[in-house]
């Protein structure tokens, strides 16, 4: 009967313990998940290797909610020289010569309900890398953010920290010096007020 007792109480304390930790576990966030994609396409070797600017192929992320995929051609305007006949790139001649996009899967998605806009997070000085990880240095994009609403509502509770001069906003591998401008001169240079960062209809419209 104790025995019993015991043995349901454990139970029920492994179940409960369950339903807490689950919901954020890497796995249940998908937190460095590496997606399939129809080329493998790397960061490290374009950005840092070759050092691409992020703009060249999300062309719209300081102007728009969405950063963008860049056209087959943007592609083509390199391997159209370089790497021509290469195996591994048989999918963007098939999408050029079929004038298809490439369909690629979306490493980070937010419900239906969560409103997101790149162009005022890059106009505010936020990097790429403060939601995207180390991006420059990825082989093959994994997510690096959970992006519940927690991680995003530490950011907007206390920005200063995740600031960076204008000209350092897509560099991957950048770090404040003892040249960068303090946290308080940053939060007045961009204008920002923490009042109202965490208002619900910030980000959910």
């Amino acid at each position: 009967m104790n025995i019993t007792l015991i043995a349901a109480a454990g139970l029920a304390a492994v179940l409960l313990l369950a339903i807490w930790v689950v919901p954020v576990t890497g796995y249940n966030t998908q937190e460095r998940y590496t997606p399939p994609q129809p080329v493998p396409f790397s960061h490290q070797h374009h950005v840092s290797g070759l050092g691409l600017d992020c703009r060249y192929c999300h062309t719209a992320v300081e102007v728009s909610a969405n950063a963008g995929m860049p056209p087959t051609e943007t592609c083509m305007t390199c391997h159209s020289q370089l790497w021509t006949h290469a195996g591994l790139l048989a999918p963007v001649r098939q999408s050029l010569a079929e004038d298809k996009s490439l369909r690629w899967t979306r490493v980070y998605t937010l419900p239906d309900y969560v409103y997101f806009d790149h162009s005022i997070h890059i106009a505010k000085g936020v990097g790429c890398t403060e939601c995207h990880g180390p991006i420059g240095d990825m082989p093959l994009t994994w997510k690096a953010s959970s992006l519940q609403m927690r991680w995003c509502l530490s950011c907007h509770r206390d920005p200063a920290p995740y600031l960076r001069p204008k000209g350092q906003v897509f560099n991957p591998h950048w770090h404040r010096t003892a040249d960068t401008p303090s946290e308080q001169q940053l939060m007045a240079d961009y204008h920002i007020r923490t009042q109202g960062l965490t208002d619900c209809g910030v980000c959910h419209r």
